[in-house]
C-alpha cells in the first residue's frame, strides 16, 4: 500500500452508525445461531428453519453490503469528466472526484518546493481525431493547476499530434503527467524541459528564422535545428573532396521517413534532418522545405560586414566573413604557408590541403572569417564548421603573420558566432606540438576539456558560461 492510500484511508469520515449497525448485525447472527442449534436439537423441523436461517444471514450480508457503498464511496464525477483509470495518481490531496473542484496549484507531491514554483515543458502526443480528444487532454491538465501557454496541432492520416508549451508546478513528476495523459486518451507521448525562448509564437519563431536565413546563407542549418528542436542536421555534398560525385542526392519535393528527411541543398547535394525519437509530422517537413525554397530563390549570400584592428607593432587587419568568392585568394595563401603550418591545420598530407578550401569557404557548412591586410592581402582564415551536433573550430596563420595575436582574435570572435548560434560547446583539433592553437584556446577562459590520441589533441570549450572578454560579432561591428 503506497503512502497516498494510507493517506487517503486515514482522513475517510467515520460514523457511530455503522458500527451500531456492525454491532447488532453480530448480535443478531449469534442469537440466531444459539437459537437454530436449540431447535434442531428439540424440534423434528430443524432442516428446515436452517435454510430459514441462512436466507436471514444471506440478507443482513446484502443490507450491510449496500449501506457500506452509500455511505463510504464519494459521489460520482461531474458529467463530461474523462475517466483517469484506477491507477492514477493525483497526489495525497486529490482523488478524481473532487480534482477539477480545487484551484490550480492544490497538488503538491515534491519534497521541498515552494508551492507556486513552476517550470515551463514542452508536451507533445497523438490523440484520436475525434471531438472531445483535445478538451479531455486540457481538463486532465487543468487537474494538475497545468496552464497552457501555446497549443500547435499536426494532423495525420490518423490521429493528431498536439504540441504544447506548459507551465508546470515544479513538485509534479514527469511520471505522473505522462501517465494521466495517457489514461486521457494520449500515446506517444514526449516531453522536455523548455526556456523562455520557447515562450515566442510559432508564426513569430519562423519568420525570425526565415528572416536569419535571408541575410546569411550559413543560417540554413541553424535554421533548421531551430525549427525542428533537438536534431542532427548533416550537409552531404553531390562532389567529395578529391572531386568525385557522391551520388547524394533527393528529390524536389524531399522524403520523409519517419524519424528522418531528406531535402534537396540548393548549393548541392542533401541536407539530412534527423532524430532517434519522435517521428516528423508533416507540417514539420513542410515547414523545412519552405526554408530551404526560401534559401534557393535567394541564392548565395554572405554579410559583408567587417572590422579593423590594429596590432600591437600598428599594423591594421581588417577581419570580414569569407566565402568561396575568395578561394583563390585563400589557395595563394596556401602557397605562401610552410609545409609544418599546412600539417598543423589539415592532420594529413600537405598535397591535399587546396581540395579542402572548397568545402571549408561554403557557407553550408559553418561560417568562415578572413584576415586580411591593408592592401587586400588573405593573411589566416578562421572556420566554424557545423558537424552534426557539435561545432568544430579550426584557424589558419600565414607563417610571416604568426605570434601577433591575430589567431587569439579570430578565435574570440569565432566563438562568439558559436554562442550567437545557440551552440553548447565547440572543439578544435590539432597536434600535442601545436603550442599555439593551445594558448590560443586557454585564453578564451572558458572551461577545457582535453583529449590525446596518439598524438593527437582534442580541445573542448564549454560555452555555458561567458568568455573573460566578450566581442561583438562582426555583424555589428561594421565598418
Amino acid at each position: 500500500m503506497t503512502d497516498v492510500t494510507s493517506a487517503k484511508s486515514a482522513r475517510r469520515p467515520h460514523h457511530w452508525r455503522r458500527d451500531l449497525i456492525e454491532l447488532a448485525a453480530l448480535f443478531t447472527a449469534v442469537a440466531v445461531a444459539d437459537a437454530i442449534a436449540n431447535l434442531i436439537g428439540h424440534q423434528p423441523d430443524g432442516p428446515y428453519l436452517l435454510i430459514a436461517s441462512a436466507v436471514a444471514l444471506t440478507a443482513t450480508a446484502a443490507f450491510h453490503t449496500w449501506w457500506a457503498r452509500r455511505h463510504s464511496h464519494a459521489p460520482p464525477p461531474p458529467a463530461g469528466t474523462p475517466d483517469l483509470g484506477p491507477d492514477l495518481d493525483l497526489g495525497p490531496d486529490l482523488d478524481p472526484a473532487t480534482a477539477s473542484a480545487t484551484g490550480p496549484g492544490a497538488i503538491s507531491t515534491g519534497i521541498g518546493t515552494a508551492p507556486g514554483d513552476t517550470v515551463l515543458w514542452r508536451m507533445r502526443t497523438t490523440v484520436r481525431d475525434a471531438p472531445g480528444s483535445l478538451a479531455a487532454l486540457c481538463t486532465v491538465l487543468a487537474r494538475h493547476g497545468i496552464d497552457i501557454l501555446t497549443l500547435q496541432t499536426h494532423p495525420l492520416a490518423q490521429g493528431t499530434v498536439d504540441e504544447f508549451l506548459l507551465r508546470v508546478p515544479a513538485s509534479l513528476p514527469a511520471q505522473q503527467l505522462s501517465r494521466a495523459i495517457s489514461a486521457a486518451g494520449g500515446r506517444s507521448t514526449w516531453t522536455e524541459r523548455a526556456d523562455a525562448h520557447d515562450l515566442v509564437d510559432a508564426p513569430t519563431r519562423v519568420l525570425g528564422l526565415a528572416t536569419r536565413t535571408a541575410l546569411d546563407a550559413a543560417e540554413l542549418p541553424l535554421a533548421l535545428r531551430q525549427l525542428l528542436g533537438r536534431c542532427t542536421i548533416h550537409s552531404l555534398p553531390a562532389v567529395s573532396l578529391t572531386g568525385r560525385a557522391t551520388g547524394e542526392t533527393a528529390p524536389v519535393e524531399g522524403v520523409l521517413e519517419d524519424t528522418s528527411m531528406r531535402l534537396r541543398d540548393p548549393s548541392g547535394g542533401v541536407i539530412t534532418v534527423e532524430r532517434p525519437y519522435l517521428p516528423f509530422t508533416p507540417t514539420e517537413f513542410a515547414r523545412a522545405r519552405a526554408l530551404v525554397e526560401l534559401d534557393a530563390r535567394l541564392g548565395p549570400r554572405v554579410p559583408r560586414g567587417e572590422q579593423v584592428l590594429t596590432l600591437p607593432e600598428g599594423n591594421e587587419i581588417t577581419v570580414r566573413r569569407a566565402d568561396r568568392a575568395d578561394l583563390e585568394a585563400a589557395v595563394a595563401m596556401h602557397g605562401r604557408c610552410s609545409e609544418q603550418t599546412l600539417r598543423l591545420r589539415y592532420h594529413g598530407p600537405v598535397r591535399d590541403a587546396d581540395r579542402y578550401l572548397d568545402h571549408l569557404l561554403s557557407p553550408r557548412f559553418g561560417r568562415t572569417l578572413a584576415v586580411q591586410t591593408a592592401s587586400g592581402r588573405l593573411v589566416a582564415l578562421g572556420h566554424l564548421l557545423w558537424d552534426g551536433d557539435e561545432t568544430e573550430v579550426a584557424l589558419l596563420v600565414e607563417d610571416d603573420w604568426q605570434r601577433r595575436g591575430i589567431g587569439s582574435e579570430l578565435l574570440a570572435r569565432l566563438v562568439a558566432l558559436a554562442v550567437e548560434a545557440g551552440c553548447d560547446n565547440v572543439y578544435a583539433v590539432t597536434q600535442a606540438s601545436n603550442t599555439g592553437m593551445v594558448a590560443a584556446m586557454r585564453a578564451l577562459s572558458l572551461p577545457l576539456d582535453y583529449q590525446i590520441e596518439e598524438g593527437t589533441l582534442v580541445i573542448t570549450a564549454r560555452l555555458d558560461v561567458p568568455p573573460a572578454h566578450s566581442l561583438p560579432p562582426y555583424e555589428q561591428a561594421e565598418r
